[in-house]
């Protein structure tokens, strides 16, 4: 490791901590990648970047399976709850109610079929990925259910993406002896800041288009 990672080390602060705090304005610029070049969308960069690290926290498949509880019965219990008339924030606080109550019943269930690793997980990811369901009911009641079940499916690509980099052992062991990389993300940013042609996905959303124009 660098001389500088080693001293950070030395005045008590854990390695994992110092390479999460390194690693998070990588994963925060690869979900820029995703968004201006590639075309990808999500609920912003904050959203998928907390769930890539509850991700890392419990494991890929693990924190799928916990988040698509948050989502179904968050999703079920609006509709549900369309038919009262509920002032927004208590219809939040009854919401989290319940998907608190179905992620205990995961977690039962879980620990009920020798599933260890779902059973003890931690309650910090947990929090982070209950504490979402908001800005995806939101985006419901803005967009509609089917741009919101998008929304949320293009964020998981981007967090699994996200999830994917942080365990990669290359990865971990260039920035840890290679700081000062994190210096770059300045540069490649200010680029993405002008980007201003298509993105990926446009192109083939609107190949045919681009086809006729350059025939012309």
């Amino acid at each position: 490791m660098s001389e500088i990672i080693n001293f950070i080390i030395e005045q008590g602060v854990d390695i994992e901590t110092v390479y999460l705090i390194l690693a998070l304005p990588f994963i925060a610029t690869l979900i820029v990648v995703f968004r201006q070049i590639i075309g990808v969308k999500s609920f912003g960069v904050y959203t998928p970047l907390i769930l890539t690290f509850a991700f890392w926290a419990i494991g890929l498949k693990y924190g799928l399976a916990i988040f698509i509880v948050v989502l179904a019965s968050g999703t079920a219990m609006r509709f549900i709850l369309k038919n009262f008339r509920l002032l927004y924030l208590p219809r939040i606080a009854i919401v989290l109610t319940i998907i608190s109550i179905a992620i205990l019943a995961l977690l039962t269930l879980a620990g009920l079929f020798d599933k260890e690793g779902l059973a003890g997980t931690s309650i910090l990811p947990i929090l982070i990925m209950i504490t979402l369901i908001e800005k995806f009911i939101s985006t419901q009641v803005e967009k509609g259910i089917r741009a919101a079940t998008f929304l949320s499916f293009e964020t998981i690509i981007i967090s699994s993406a996200g999830y994917y980099l942080i365990i990669w052992d290359n990865f971990k062991n260039l920035i840890l002896n290679h700081p000062e990389y994190i210096f770059i993300l300045f540069v490649i940013n200010i680029i993405l800041g002008k980007w201003t042609g298509l993105r990926l996905r446009e192109y083939f959303r609107f190949k045919d288009v681009i086809k006729h124009v350059d025939t012309n």
